[in-house]
């Protein structure tokens, strides 16, 4: 198996998102690329407006008219993202994808490094930063490529799975 990388995928402007959705769609499709497609973002950034002198926070895009995947680049994942509806291609020379660097993901966010968690699936963790603060919940899935451990909570009465990042939880 190749090692995934971080790929940027041109888009129609303002197709980001459904972009993004199209493939995450058909990933939960054709379960045999949910192992070499492991994630697609469209990197966002805070920025204050001010109108009518009120001052908002609001997101927008890093890069309008890019989407970022973390993939392992073979035949059937460059057909599969080349051919979603609003991709136009891979960033990169003629037909040819070039992966992200580490110095280029940096800026981004985007962390590569390998985290040791003291938790495993089935354990009881508790959150202790973010939305969730304060909730308990078992361990039911994680997933080392986005650092991010789904749990279930009991929300209104029934079991519902969170997804919480690596560093907001600790063991019980």
């Amino acid at each position: 198996m190749a090692e995934a990388k971080w790929y940027v995928v041109h888009t129609y402007s303002g197709y980001e998102n459904k972009v993004k959705a199209n493939i995450e769609k058909t990933i939960e499709n054709n379960k045999h690329l949910a192992e070499q497609i492991l994630e697609v973002r469209v990197p966002l950034q805070d920025v204050v407006e001010i109108k009518n002198g009120a001052k908002k926070t609001v997101q927008k895009k890093m890069f309008p008219g890019y989407v970022l995947l973390n993939m392992e680049m073979n035949d059937d994942t460059w057909y599969v993202v080349r051919n979603t509806r609003g991709v136009t291609g891979f960033v990169g020379p003629g037909s040819k994808p070039v992966p992200l660097t580490e110095a280029e993901m940096k800026p981004l966010g985007i962390k590569t490094e390998n985290v040791s968690i003291d938790f495993a699936e089935g354990d009881s963790i508790a959150v202790v930063a973010g939305v969730w603060k304060d909730t308990v919940g078992v361990v039911t899935k994680l997933d080392y490529g986005k650092q991010t451990a789904t749990i279930n909570v009991e929300l209104f009465g029934r079991e519902t799975p969170v997804e919480i990042s690596f560093a907001e939880v600790r063991k019980l």
